[in-house]
């Protein structure tokens, strides 16, 4: 049964841009209030403006666990009890083989895509089953559960996201609070930017992500891909033969996706990746306070 979202309050992570400020437009036209948290707090502040309908947008490092402690109690003091949260922030380098890989954007894929994740459940999970209610929202990738050579840390990372979701899953069962698990394939945003597009597989924009959190937040759904066939591929792989799939899919150039991609077009956006690593942490690596 379709649940109505008017009324309810939801927090996104990585909100001023691509599939985070998508879904806050998409909740927002459903009546949720919305709070947008981001590491570029003067662009979570715009697209909060921008979107209207009582939306704020506020500073968010969600690599810093009192950050994200932070932003969600600002967020209920503000707004009311929490209902919803999506764990949308993410980072992904591609190009060079994991041993390449500069140091500083491994460990960034980590803090972001892992401990961002975990960070948000452990401080919105609390808040859910103290009321008996609640919906934790991990957006992870198709490469969650089809690995992508050439972006090893990224793969690896949202396989994380995956394996963690599963677990938590099982931990809030009669709780009353909802997981949902978003894959999506490839989309048009400044992450996926020069990607090969997947054969067999359509590239999508943030709004078909946003609309599919919609749906599952609606009515409860775990395991949600974006767009729909890149579930008939993740299903097929776990009953093809690995020699077989490998083969299946160096034909298909799946292998292609991320050691193909246009490393021109992606220069700035991974270039802004280490960048905040470096203006985020001290020279001997310490992390330094976020504003």
């Amino acid at each position: 049964m379709n649940q109505t979202l008017s009324g309810r309050v939801a927090a996104i992570t990585g909100g001023a841009r691509g599939i985070g400020r998508a879904t806050a437009e998409a909740l927002v036209r459903e009546g949720v209030s919305v709070a947008i948290g981001d590491i570029d707090g003067e662009a979570a502040k715009r697209t909060a403006g921008e979107i209207g309908r009582g939306t704020i947008g506020l500073p968010l490092d969600v690599t810093d666990r009192k950050s994200v402690d932070g932003f969600l109690d600002t967020v209920e003091a503000t707004m009311g009890p929490l209902d919803i949260l999506v764990n949308n922030a993410g980072v992904m380098l591609v190009g060079p083989p994991l041993w390449l890989e500069d140091d500083r954007g491994t460990q960034r894929s980590i803090d972001v895509n892992v401990n961002g994740v975990v960070f948000g459940a452990k401080s919105a999970v609390p808040r859910f089953i103290s009321r008996g209610r609640g919906h934790l929202v991990n957006v992870a990738s198709g490469a969650g559960k089809l690995a992508l050579p050439y972006s090893a840390s990224y793969s690896g990372s949202k396989h994380f996201v995956v394996g963690l979701s599963e677990a938590l899953r099982g931990e809030l069962r009669d709780s009353g609070v909802h997981v949902s698990l978003i894959m999506p394939g490839i989309v048009d945003t400044e992450l996926a930017s020069g990607h090969r597009p997947l054969r067999g597989v359509r590239t999508v924009g943030p709004e078909h992500v946003a609309d599919a959190i919609v749906r599952a937040l609606r009515r409860p759904r775990f395991e949600v891909f974006v767009p729909a066939e890149l579930g008939v591929v993740s299903r097929a792989r776990a009953l093809v033969p690995r020699t077989l799939w490998e083969a299946a899919m160096h034909v298909l150039k799946v292998d292609q996706v991320a050691s193909g991609a246009d490393h021109a077009a992606r220069e700035q956006y991974q270039r802004s990746v280490i960048d905040t690593v470096t203006n985020t942490r001290g020279g001997d690596g310490s992390a330094t306070s976020v504003t």
